[in-house]
């Protein structure tokens, strides 16, 4: 990493959304007006999970490729915003299809993670194929780790080997299970010494299933630092300081004294 390079601190947002089932056109659109009435600066725009669809179980209809309409969408948007766009989408790619967590930068750059833990409760892992690529890319010098829901409940997919500095998951997670959210995304920042970010969706899909949001950043020690975005609940703001983690990581130096394992 070239340290002089770093951006010390960064400024986030999330969007929360009632997803339209099935409908990539649709949801780009409410995305992109969204977006696009951000006037103040922002580093990272983070959507939720399968942003363009909702969980569906159905990828074959959906499904897009690397050079399909939706990737387009990212790249215009973060080079029209200046700042890294954010989220997972139904990607078809030989032949199999993926939960696929796309970063798209203002330079046209793609880093992609595909979805570890797929969710067996919904048949995930009949539809779709895992991923096992480690997820941690490098962008404006912060060391950035991409998960996707499920891949929450699983601590050691997600340890920090002192190799990132902010960890994001994106969601479809319903209301039934949402105190587990809250809980394990500050459990995640906690453990791990790290900025913790958790987008979620809202409304109800077809499957009768609710999304409540609680969309959420955690600083290092597990407190909450996300505010509403003009007043919008569904819309938040979050500043990071890179210098700041590194002092609490200075001060409680609790990653120094991890177990060691590799991560296959």
């Amino acid at each position: 990493m070239n340290v002089q390079n770093r951006k010390t601190k960064i400024d986030l947002l999330l969007l929360q959304a009632d997803l339209v089932w099935e409908s990539p056109e649709a949801n780009r659109r409410h995305f992109e007006q969204r977006i696009s009435s951000v006037e103040e600066p922002v580093d990272l725009i983070v959507l939720p999970e399968m942003f363009t669809t909702g969980f569906t179980m159905h990828p074959k209809p959906i499904a897009e490729a690397m050079q399909g309409p939706t990737i387009r969408w990212m790249q215009q948007m973060a080079q029209q915003k200046g700042a890294a766009l954010l989220g997972s989408l139904v990607i078809e790619e030989a032949q199999q299809y993926y939960n696929r967590f796309v970063f798209a930068t203002p330079e046209g750059v793609l880093f992609t993670y595909d979805k570890r833990h797929t969710f067996t409760l919904a048949g995930e892992h009949l539809a779709y194929t895992s991923g096992t690529d480690l997820g941690v890319v490098n962008y404006l010098g912060w060391r950035i780790c991409l998960r996707i829901c499920y891949d929450l409940r699983f601590p050691v997919w997600s340890r920090n080997q002192n190799n990132y500095d902010l960890l994001v998951y994106v969601a479809n997670w319903p209301k039934p299970r949402i105190s587990a959210w809250d809980t394990l995304l500050e459990a995640r920042a906690i453990e791990n010494m790290s900025y913790c970010v958790g987008v979620n969706r809202i409304g109800t899909d077809p499957n009768g299933h609710n999304y409540p949001g609680h969309s959420a950043v955690y600083n290092g020690l597990g407190a909450s630092i996300a505010d509403p975005y003009l007043g919008d609940p569904n819309s938040l703001r979050a500043s990071l300081d890179w210098e700041a983690l590194e002092v609490l990581r200075n001060q409680l130096p609790f990653l120094e004294d991890r177990d060691e394992f590799r991560l296959h």
